[in-house]
């Protein structure tokens, strides 16, 4: 519980401070979870190396413009796709190039959600309702339990979990649209966006089954690795950026 009350509160604080203080914390965190990603699929240390060190050129930028003088998300986004062709061509191992999408996309959905105008509010909720999921999932899963949700991927996770965790979401949406305006059309994608956290973190879940482990690292003490935290987090982002640029597709 204590990992957890840090992890958000350092979060909290680089979405606050946002710039650089959060692009410099998003592109830490990419790295690590490369490094676990690679380390899932059993790759070598030179093919660990090289994912990294692919990837870290797209994160780089992804900088805000106090850095990079002019902002280009759609370059660094082709930037990416680039990166994770070269890894899986010289490697030879499409997972390794798989891993490099998992770990950047998310990374730069958050830093286009957190530079819009209401970037704060938009980043948070993208954040936090993937934190309510957890929690609210956990809660009812332990306090009800009752049929398992998928029990070859995860014994532990229940229908109730689930349930727990879109109403936990669903209300910190419904209380951060009459507080603070948060738009209508990211406030009822909420309860879906709870349902594709959930599946974040059941695919992982397979990750680590196919791989033989039970945790994707050991970084965090009674978390285990940062995929592990961040398994929701993978398909939110994304999704959550794409209902941000959605109303301009169509103007």
């Amino acid at each position: 519980m204590i990992a957890s009350v840090v992890m958000i509160a350092v979060a909290s604080m680089a979405l606050l401070f946002g710039d650089i203080a959060f692009w410099l914390l998003a592109v830490v965190i990419s790295l690590f979870m490369m490094a676990e990603w690679s380390d899932l699929q059993k790759a070598t240390a030179r093919e660990k190396r090289l994912a990294q060190y692919s990837l870290s050129v797209p994160l780089a930028v992804m900088a805000p413009a106090t850095l990079v003088l002019e902002v280009h998300d759609f370059f660094a986004l082709g930037l990416l796709v680039g990166a994770a062709f070269f890894v899986a061509i010289v490697t030879r191992r499409r997972s390794l190039g798989q891993g490099v999408i998992y770990c950047g996309l998310p990374v730069l959905a958050l830093i286009f959600l957190r530079r819009q105008d209401e970037g704060l509010l938009w980043a948070f909720w993208a954040l936090s309702l993937v934190w309510a999921t957890d929690i609210g999932a956990f809660f009812a899963g332990r306090s009800i339990g009752g049929p398992k949700l998928a029990p070859k991927l995860s014994p532990n996770k229940t229908w109730a979990g689930l349930i727990g965790g879109i109403v936990a979401a669903s209300l910190l949406a419904i209380v951060l649209h009459v507080q603070y305006g948060l738009p209508w059309r990211m406030t009822l994608a909420t309860p879906f966006l709870a349902v594709l956290a959930q599946g974040g973190d059941l695919y992982e879940s397979w990750l680590k089954r196919r791989a033989g482990v039970k945790d994707s690292g050991n970084i965090l003490p009674g978390h285990g690795g940062l995929l592990d935290r961040l398994d929701g987090v993978v398909p939110v982002a994304p999704v959550a950026a794409l209902l941000v640029v959605a109303p301009y597709l169509y103007r």
